[in-house]
């Protein structure tokens, strides 16, 4: 079904004149651990992979399989994800032990290495320009996946790929695409799903994208907590303001899941 969401994603997407090229990690082999043979290594005695990656990045002295996503991502406007570019890029997946399978991982370990930065990171980040989603399957039905079901609420299972990896790089972040259970669906529901998922990309970059909170919220003198005035401007808020900057109050409802909240 994941083939057939992201075969329904470049057909959609074509027809309304966006070039689309596929990256598919399995059939190219892709190499999901980050080792030294990522890099020509500089200092091989006191080796630190995040930040050989990100000078290896700058200097040209990367693996050409990390050359060229990387350059997919220099052309890419839209990131979706299972490695589509130049209009985007998609990563199409099925949810894997509450995560992305190990060959995307590793892809997102040695390919957005050159995104990892202190100075330039979440609203500053490198890829600020750009915007970004997940599409994915998951193995049972959505009630098991809400603040009351047996998985725990999809909105806490995101925030480590949304928050962490996705807007932190600096992306923009559109709402997921989830496709509920499709294993044990009919043919017809599979048909609904794929033709709700054509619709959504007619008027995809219309959408708003997903809320994080700014990196002028918070204070980099005093380690980074959010500033005394933001603090005050939410205290009278009924929620906190994402899963991860909660405040110690209920996480807002559907905020990795729904545009805006």
């Amino acid at each position: 079904f994941n083939a057939a969401a992201k075969d329904a994603a470049v057909a959609a997407l074509t027809a309304q004149g966006c070039t689309v090229e596929v990256s598919d990690l399995y059939a190219m082999k892709f190499k999901a651990a980050a080792t030294t043979e990522d890099i020509t290594v500089k200092d091989a005695e006191n080796f630190c992979y995040a930040k050989e990656i990100k000078l290896a990045s700058e200097e040209g002295r990367l693996a050409e399989d990390i050359k060229k996503e990387q350059e997919k991502l220099k052309e890419a406007d839209l990131v979706i994800f299972q490695v589509v570019s130049v209009i985007c890029i998609w990563m199409y997946f099925p949810m894997y032990w509450s995560s992305v399978p190990a060959i995307m991982k590793g892809w997102m370990d040695r390919v957005l290495g050159c995104a990892y930065a202190q100075e330039k990171r979440y609203s500053e980040g490198i890829f600020k320009d750009k915007k970004a989603m997940l599409s994915f399957t998951t193995d049972c039905p959505e009630s098991v996946y809400s603040d009351t079901g047996i998985n725990g609420d999809i909105n806490v299972t995101l925030w480590p790929l949304q928050n962490g990896i996705l807007n932190y790089c600096g992306f923009q972040v559109f709402a997921p695409q989830i496709f509920w259970d499709p294993a044990t669906g009919s043919p017809e529901s599979h048909s609904s799903m794929l033709e709700g998922w054509r619709t959504r990309l007619q008027n995809l970059c219309g959408e708003a994208t997903v809320y994080f909170a700014p990196l002028d919220y918070f204070d980099k003198e005093k380690g980074f907590l959010l500033k005394p005035e933001v603090k005050e401007k939410y205290a009278s808020k009924e929620s906190g303001l994402t899963v991860g900057i909660h405040m110690g109050k209920p996480l807002p409802a559907n905020s990795q899941t729904k545009a805006g909240v």
